[in-house]
């Protein structure tokens, strides 16, 4: 099976199986794979339900619980795209911008190459584009140990962030409380987050950002959604 194939299969997976767990799927499901990273880009997509409580203000509600949901439906999702396409899936990350009814997934897929997307490293304005993650990471956390960043197509740009975490947030992961540290990281850095510089670094538009973070391995994946 070809890559846009599999892509094509995988948007119609992930529109149903979130139509049937949501109530409403996605209007839209882009999916991209691109050396060993699965980028899934949703649009239109907010439950009637979950409509009425952003519309209160309640957006916190509405990310615990599509957090709650995802946690079980990472399992199968996982599970269906090894048993379909053959691709392995050892972590997915996933966001929201519930105020443009949008969110991405991101899969990093196992592979036995290691150094497998490395070509998609450069790209113009990098070592820019890592200085501003840097300064962003240091109003809110600490500088990371390491940056990289994939330019994946001429729309998805994806930043991963190793070692960013500080010893009272692996406290609050250790006594149980990751959930709360993540909305709250997510809405920090969003709000720190100077699109004016990133935009002028990359000469256009950011239309969503996403971020998600694995606290066991102290990393972070940021994707910058760019106008083409």
């Amino acid at each position: 099976m070809d890559k846009r194939s599999i892509q094509s299969d995988m948007s119609s997976y992930i529109g149903k199986l979130l139509r049937d767990h949501f109530g409403k799927g996605p209007s839209s499901v882009f999916v991209s794979i691109e050396g060993k990273f699965l980028t899934i880009y949703l649009k239109d997509f907010l439950a009637p339900m979950e409509r009425v409580l952003v519309g209160q203000r309640n957006d916190k509600k509405v990310e615990e619980t599509r957090d709650l949901m995802m946690r079980e439906l990472i399992p199968d999702i996982k599970a269906t795209f090894r048993a379909t396409s053959g691709i392995h899936v050892d972590h997915l990350y996933y966001d929201w911008s519930l105020s443009r009814r949008t969110g991405v997934l991101v899969g990093v897929i196992t592979s036995d190459a290691p150094d497998e997307g490395e070509e998609l490293i450069s790209y113009e304005h990098k070592d820019a584009v890592h200085e501003e993650v840097e300064k962003l990471s240091q109003k809110a956390e600490k500088a990371p140990a390491s940056i990289r960043s994939f330019l994946l197509n001429n729309r998805t740009l994806l930043i991963e962030r190793n070692g960013i975490l500080v010893a009272i947030e692996k406290e609050m992961i250790s006594a149980g409380y990751e959930q709360p540290l993540k909305i709250s990281k997510r809405r920090l850095e969003k709000r720190l987050l100077n699109h004016a510089s990133f935009e002028t670094i990359l000469g256009t538009s950011i239309e969503d950002v996403f971020i998600d973070w694995d606290f066991d391995k102290d990393r972070s994946y940021m994707v910058l959604i760019l106008k083409p």
